[in-house]
């Protein structure tokens, strides 16, 4: 018997920059069982408004579901499953790796292939700075392993549209910016 993994889906959402706004956007997360297989934050380039970047996985009814309830939260100012778009998303990952003498310059090579970064240097490690998608940081992770990997610390997606955004295309002459709806 063979098992299938739910498609995983990129959301956005734009959310007030203030105390709270992360805890009640998990709990709705939390209470209606959906899983977050990675979650971003950050400042937008909107003052007092964030952006989280969630990827959970599900079916096209359960990312609406999702995406309604966000919505239905106070804080929320725009939600987009940005996944069915075309879109830039990328994932940064920290990795402290095993290296000697003997294994270095191998490493070393593996690293300028996947144009990542070393960023530290130790007498028996090396930490490793890779940026991509899941599958490249997946990859070079898994060919670090059989080097003996330490630690891996990686930040969860980010993604945008490509092109213009909608809050790049709703701002008025002001400045300002409007409640957006999504269109589900």
């Amino acid at each position: 018997m063979t098992t299938t993994e739910s498609p995983k889906h990129t959301i956005t959402a734009l959310v007030e920059d203030k105390p709270g706004v992360l805890n009640r956007v998990s709990s709705m997360f939390r209470r209606r069982g959906y899983n977050i297989a990675s979650l971003a934050v950050g400042h937008s380039e909107i003052a007092n408004l964030s952006r989280m970047t969630f990827v959970v996985e599900g079916d096209e009814s359960t990312v609406e579901q999702v995406t309604k309830n966000l919505h239905k939260l106070v804080d929320v100012i725009k939600v987009s499953d940005v996944s069915i778009q075309n879109c830039v998303s990328r994932e940064l990952a920290l990795v402290r790796v095993r290296a000697n003498v003997q294994t270095r310059s191998e490493i070393m090579q593996i690293v300028d292939i996947f144009r990542a970064n070393i960023v530290d240097v130790a007498p028996d490690s090396l930490m490793i700075e890779v940026t991509g998608d899941e599958d490249k940081v997946d990859s070079l992770q898994n060919l670090l392993r059989s080097f003996g990997v330490l630690e891996v610390m990686r930040t969860g997606t980010i993604a945008m549209d490509r092109g213009l955004s909608d809050e790049q295309t709703d701002k008025d002459n002001s400045g300002s910016t409007h409640r957006m709806e999504s269109g589900l």
